[in-house]
C-alpha cells in the first residue's frame, strides 16, 4: 500500500509545548488567568467582535447561547438536519424543540426557503451552521425571519460556526453577524488546542448575561473586576471556563493563523483543480463557494451521483492510502430525534447529499505533497468509474 494519508493531523511546532511550559512554571492554571484573557482579546481584535468568551467547547458556548436566549419548554429552534448533534442537543437541554430544515445542494448549508416554511408563532431563534468553513447564506436568512417580523415576532439567529474559525461572510468574520457566535477548537478544527470553544456577541445584554451563565450562574467575574463587593448565585449556568493551559496551546495556534490558512488553502485548490477532469465526467460533483463567501478551507468535499457508489469508493480509496470519510448521518431521522418529534420530518435532499457526501484529507502538512495526493485520488476515481462502464 502507498504511505498512508490520515484523514487528519495537528498542525503544530515547538510553541505549543513552550506556552504550556511557561503557564506550568507560573500560579495560574485554572480558567479566565493571563492566556485566557489574552486570547480573547486577539480573537476579539482579530474577528472585530465587541465580546468573546472562551469555552470548554462548541457544544458548551450553544448550550450558553440558548441559556443567553431563554429557550423553554416549546420554544421552536430551526436548524439543518445535517450536523453535528451538539446543535440540537443544546435546544433540547433547555426544553427547546428543534425544527430540522433542508440543507442548500451547492455548499450544504441552511436553505433560506425551507426556513421561511418552518417559521412559527414558536419559533425563537435560527442555528445557521457554516459548513466546510463556507458562510450561510445570512441575506436570505434574515429575510425569511424579516417576512414574520411584523407582528414583533424576535427570532434570533445563533451561528454554528464550529467549523468556522476565520472564514468571512464579505467583509464580516464569521461567528461575528448572527445575535450570538460558536466556535470550536476541537483538535480536528484548523486552530486547535485539543477541546474548546469561544462565544461571541456584539450585544452587552446578552453578553453580560452570557458570563454568569459561564461563571456557573455568578457575578464573580464582575468581583474580581471590583466591580461589586461580593458575588452572588444570580442565573442558571455551569462550568464553561477552559483551563489556562487549554488557553495557552490555543494563543501559539493563533500565532500560526495565516500559515495554517495558506496552507488549507493550497491542499482544497490542488483537489478542486485536479478533479475537476472526473466533475466533467459527471463522476462526481466538487463543491463551490458562494461569491459572499471567504472560506476557511476547513474541508474538501464532493458528491457521487449514486448513493450506492459512496460506500464502496470510500473503500477504494482507503485501500489506495486515502483516509476519506463520510459526514453526518442526518439528525432527524435519528432514533432519539424519532422519539422526540411529533411527527416524521422529510428532508429529502438533505438524505440525498448526506448519502452521497465524500470528504478528502485536508490538513496543512499535507501541502507539500497536495498535487501528488490530488492525483491519486483521481486514479482512484477513473479506475473506479471505469470499472462500472462510465
Amino acid at each position: 500500500m502507498p504511505d498512508y494519508i490520515p484523514f487528519n493531523q495537528i498542525f503544530k511546532d515547538h510553541t505549543e509545548l513552550e506556552a504550556v511550559q511557561e503557564i506550568l512554571s507560573g500560579e495560574t492554571w485554572h480558567g479566565d488567568g493571563p492566556a485566557g484573557k489574552r486570547v480573547e482579546a486577539k480573537l476579539s481584535k482579530w474577528l472585530d467582535s465587541r465580546f468573546v468568551f472562551l469555552t470548554t467547547s462548541c457544544t458548551h458556548a450553544l448550550e450558553m447561547a440558548m441559556m443567553v436566549l431563554e429557550i423553554g419548554h416549546g420554544d421552536e429552534v430551526i436548524l439543518p438536519g445535517f450536523t453535528f448533534v451538539s446543535t440540537a442537543n443544546a435546544v433540547r437541554m433547555q426544553g427547546g424543540i428543534p425544527v430540522f430544515a433542508e440543507i442548500k445542494a451547492s455548499d450544504l448549508t441552511l436553505d433560506p426557503v425551507d426556513v421561511a416554511r418552518k417559521i412559527t408563532p414558536a419559533t425563537k431563534a435560527v442555528i445557521p451552521i457554516h459548513y466546510a468553513g463556507v458562510s450561510a447564506d445570512f441575506e436570505g436568512i434574515r429575510k425569511a425571519i424579516a417576512n414574520h417580523s411584523g407582528s414583533g415576532q424576535q427570532i434570533a439567529i445563533v451561528e454554528d460556526a464550529a467549523q468556522a474559525v476565520g472564514a468571512w461572510w464579505n467583509d464580516q468574520a464569521l461567528g461575528t453577524i448572527g445575535d450570538i457566535g460558536c466556535f470550536s477548537f476541537h483538535d480536528t478544527k484548523n486552530i486547535t488546542c485539543g477541546e474548546g470553544g469561544a462565544f461571541l456577541t456584539q450585544n452587552r445584554e446578552l453578553a453580560e448575561k452570557a458570563e454568569w451563565i459561564r461563571e456557573k450562574g455568578t457575578n464573580r467575574s464582575a468581583f474580581l473586576r471590583g466591580e461589586i463587593d461580593k458575588y452572588t448565585w444570580i442565573s442558571q449556568g455551569s462550568s464553561y471556563i477552559p483551563s489556562d493551559l487549554l488557553a495557552g496551546v490555543l494563543e501559539a495556534q493563533l500565532e500560526k493563523r495565516n500559515q495554517i490558512l495558506a496552507l488549507r488553502k493550497q491542499v482544497w485548490e490542488a483537489y478542486r483543480y485536479r478533479l475537476q477532469e472526473a466533475a466533467a465526467r459527471q463522476w462526481i460533483t466538487l463543491p463551490e463557494i458562494p461569491e459572499y463567501a471567504s472560506s476557511n478551507y476547513h474541508i474538501f468535499h464532493f458528491h457521487v451521483p449514486d448513493p450506492a457508489d459512496r460506500d464502496p469508493l470510500l473503500r477504494a480509496l482507503k485501500d489506495a492510502g486515502i483516509g476519506a470519510s463520510f459526514h453526518y448521518i442526518p439528525l432527524h431521522n435519528a432514533p432519539f430525534a424519532q422519539k422526540i418529534l411529533d411527527h416524521p420530518v422529510s428532508l429529502p435532499r438533505t438524505e440525498y447529499l448526506a448519502q452521497t457526501l465524500i470528504r478528502l484529507p485536508l490538513y496543512p502538512d499535507l501541502a507539500r505533497i497536495s498535487d501528488d495526493v490530488a492525483d491519486r485520488v483521481m486514479k482512484v476515481l477513473t479506475r473506479f468509474f471505469q470499472s462500472k462502464g462510465r
